[in-house]
């Protein structure tokens, strides 16, 4: 059964396999994609462990994670935080990145924050598809927010609030540890 789990230093096998040969998932990583198994292991190590300000877990489907949903600026103050997701190539198309998307929602809200936005670039109408689907509400457009190269993307950005009505799609089992 899918389900979300934090990363392991043992899944650098396994992030490989999800990102080679989707260079779309090179903005996810910083412009450049884990080439190695050590490229791997140091990327879960520096960005996808949990830490006070952040949240990733792995989609994983028998036995292997296939993608991430995660949170970033995690702030107290406001309580709010970013909201982001990726996907295998070979895992798209099945629902998983919204019922990911979701239960990351729902397990960020009962941790008492209030705020969660993320954004897509404009001309990706399935990443915004996800975010309708798990329940976050369209709020606007920021023009040539993102550059790729020397591209300049606009952005749609979506929020949830605590407050929102909880999304009709199920959310993915959340295992803590």
């Amino acid at each position: 059964m899918p389900h979300l789990r934090p990363w392991l230093p043992s899944d650098a096998p396994a992030l490989l396999d999800a990102v080679s040969g989707a260079p779309d998932l090179a903005p996810q990583f910083g412009g450049a994609l884990p080439a190695t198994p050590d490229e791997a292991a140091a990327h879960i190590e520096r960005s996808l462990l949990f830490h006070e300000r952040a949240k990733n877990w792995a989609v994983e489907v028998d036995g292997v994670a296939v993608g991430n949903v995660g949170l970033s600026a995690i702030e107290r103050t406001h309580d709010t935080a970013w909201a982001y997701y990726w996907l295998a190539p070979a895992a798209r198309g099945r629902g998983l990145a919204a019922r990911g998307l979701a239960a990351l929602a729902a397990w960020a809200f009962d941790d008492g924050l209030f705020r969660l936005e993320l954004g897509h670039r404009v001309n990706n109408p399935a990443s915004c598809a996800v975010a309708r689907a798990a329940g976050f509400a369209a709020e606007g457009i920021e023009r040539a927010k993102l550059r790729y190269g020397a591209e300049r993307f606009d952005v749609e950005t979506h929020a949830r609030l605590v407050t929102d009505p909880s999304p009709t799609v199920e959310p993915l089992p959340l295992l803590l540890a």
